[in-house]
């Protein structure tokens, strides 16, 4: 039930326009900076390979081309993931989708990976570019590999703040408005932080991904976003248990 309801909700994704626009201006902004980071590998080549411990093809275009993914699925995502369940409560198809014979749970995660794998589509997207690199060198898979992850999990952790941000209103613009906020809180909390024992640092969303844009797996950075996606999805579960009591 969890898979036939994320897949009604991928392809209510691609039924609306929104989608195919956002998908088309991903594919853009990342084919823009692509192109920019190996034309500049190009016009340094000749100097990098005098320099000893000079990052290489993947570090010097790949690794940058998922730095600029984070920031546009920052700004993305909460124009995906506002609809999600506050549109439902607007149109007053909450109440009987609530009613069917599924738990609150199975609706929750359904949404979730209805969007994680729309998230995921652009994600490949990227991994195409990368690959393409094989034509005329090699890359560094376990960079590559590590970046993919890591922004695999900031997209389910930005998809799993949205949701729950769709769930506490009937106002999309609202919930989208919202996400940003907490998105961006999230973000920027350690902003001019020098003391690296600081929480802030723990609390952080983006300074947990800086090991895996080095091709690295760190424990504690991957569980840190099993941990926020988890938490959001359970407080959309709980709200979304207690508008069916009130019901």
């Amino acid at each position: 039930m969890i898979l036939s309801i994320a897949g009604k909700e991928l392809r209510r994704l691609f039924i609306s326009p929104l989608a195919w626009v956002i998908l088309a201006f991903l594919q853009f902004v990342f084919a823009l900076f692509f192109n920019l980071g190996l034309r500049a590998f190009f016009e340094t080549q000749a100097q990098m390979a005098m320099i000893p411990g000079a990052p290489g093809f993947t570090a010097y275009v790949v690794e940058p081309s998922f730095g600029t993914a984070r920031i546009i699925l920052l700004m993305v995502v909460p124009l995906l993931s506002m609809r999600l369940i506050a549109e439902e409560r607007r149109n007053q198809t909450l109440p009987f989708l609530m009613s069917a014979p599924v738990s609150i749970t199975e609706i929750v995660l359904g949404k979730f990976l209805g969007l994680l794998a729309f998230l995921a589509l652009t994600v490949g997207l990227l991994v195409l570019m990368a690959l393409s690199l094989y034509a005329g060198g090699k890359l560094d898979l376990g960079l590559l590999a590590g970046s993919v992850l890591g922004l695999l999990l900031l997209s389910g952790s930005f998809a799993a703040v949205g949701l729950y941000l769709s769930s506490l209103t009937s106002h999309p613009l609202v919930a989208g408005v919202g996400t940003y906020g907490v998105l961006l809180l999230l973000w920027l909390i350690n902003a001019g932080v020098t003391d690296p024992a600081s929480p802030l640092h723990i609390i952080s969303i983006i300074k947990h991904y800086d090991s895996f844009a080095k091709g690295t797996v760190a424990l504690y950075d991957l569980v840190y976003y099993v941990v926020l996606i988890v938490l959001f999805l359970l407080l959309s579960i709980r709200r979304l248990d207690a508008d069916r009591l009130r019901a």
